[in-house]
């Protein structure tokens, strides 16, 4: 980000005005449900499971006018379990976004603290990944890549893309004013915070977007280091990018997607396609269809996974919905199949799951 920008912002909160406007919105979502899986660990099961067609968030978010286009922004969100209560696994309070910032209308926002980076925002949040269509958290990346070992991760390879939202700590992040045609550009920094040592647990990211009433889509860079105590506390980087796009057309809507992931430690790598599509003929029902494959390099013995998705919504009102949904992953012979979200791999090739559930946000 260049200094004039800082300079800008700061000459801006200087000369607001004493008198401000603020507001606190408290919001949410939560799903809940029941999945049939053909294939855990070679056996049968169905089991209750949230935070599947949508997470299950809490959180409280305010922006301040300080006058002259600017306001003071913060976000502070935390990721829970309907089954318990309980906040998920691994992570503290307001473990998804805890930040305080500055957005101008004409210089773009700079925002302090813990955040996505740019694979979320720039691939996810514009349409191009059927996730957010419908497809949910079965429909993140997973499959037989166990070997990619990204550091604290619960498979190994669970949503290896980024794309499910995985925060960065200690961030400084700048996304731009939207341009001509929509466009937007963005830049962050995730401080590692080790003493004598800059670069260590350190991440950064890069994105850009547009949108348009029928055509969005964005590319997006990140780089995170870990300290992976399987590894001798070693610092393995794990690198991701991807590009995506998605266009709205009357009650359809198509989508495509290219992610990677390479663990630069051990060599590992994964690429996927993904191509899309909704069909919404009234506001009440949506029926969404994904095709993913994914392919891993040598260092994962080139497994590879196809895997289908379909999921139909029926909003009983403009926040609350029930579906259905059905997955079904296929990988080449040798390998076990692992849907995403299903914490045990299939004893075969091949997994399926199906589903009852419903949503709603406040």
């Amino acid at each position: 980000m260049k200094w004039n920008a800082i300079i800008g912002f700061a000459g801006l909160v200087m000369a607001a005005g004493v008198q401000a406007q603020s507001s606190v919105t408290m919001f949410g979502m939560m799903d809940a449900g029941v999945t049939f899986v053909s294939n855990q660990g070679g056996k049968a099961t169905a089991k209750f499971d949230d935070g599947v067609y949508i997470p299950n968030f809490f959180g409280l978010q305010g922006i301040e006018d300080i006058g002259g286009g600017t306001h003071v922004v913060f976000k502070l969100e935390d990721q829970f379990e309907v089954q318990n209560g309980s906040i998920i696994s691994g992570q503290g309070l307001f473990g998804q976004y805890a930040y305080v910032g500055l957005e101008n209308d004409r210089l773009g926002s700079i925002r302090l603290g813990e955040q996505y980076d740019f694979m979320p925002e720039a691939l996810l949040f514009t349409g191009t990944d059927s996730v957010i269509n419908g497809g949910g958290f079965y429909n993140y990346r997973n499959g037989p890549f166990d070997k990619l070992d990204i550091p604290d991760n619960a498979t190994g390879a669970l949503s290896w893309d980024r794309m499910n939202g995985v925060p960065i700590d200690n961030a400084v992040k700048y996304t731009s004013p939207v341009f001509a045609g929509g466009f937007t550009v963005g830049a962050m920094y995730g401080f590692g915070n080790v003493a004598g040592s800059f670069s260590s647990n350190s991440a950064y990211s890069f994105g850009l977007t547009w949108r348009s009433t029928s055509l969005s889509g964005g590319a997006a860079y990140t780089s995170q280091k870990y300290a992976d105590t399987d590894a001798g506390d070693a610092q393995v980087r794990i690198v991701n990018w991807g590009a995506g796009v998605r266009y709205v057309f009357s009650e359809f809507g198509i989508n495509g997607l290219f992610t990677t992931v390479k663990n630069e430690f051990n060599g590992a790598g994964i690429y996927e396609g993904q191509l899309g599509m909704t069909w919404q003929p009234t506001p009440f029902w949506q029926l969404c269809m994904d095709y993913m494959y994914m392919k891993g390099n040598d260092e994962l013995n080139n497994n590879h996974a196809h895997q289908l998705t379909a999921t139909i919504n029926y909003q009983l009102s403009k926040k609350t919905g029930v579906y259905a949904e059905a997955a079904w992953q296929r990988t080449n012979s040798g390998a076990t199949a692992q849907i995403n979200g299903v914490f045990v791999p299939s004893g075969s090739p091949s997994q399926a799951i199906a589903r009852i559930g419903m949503h709603t946000m406040f």
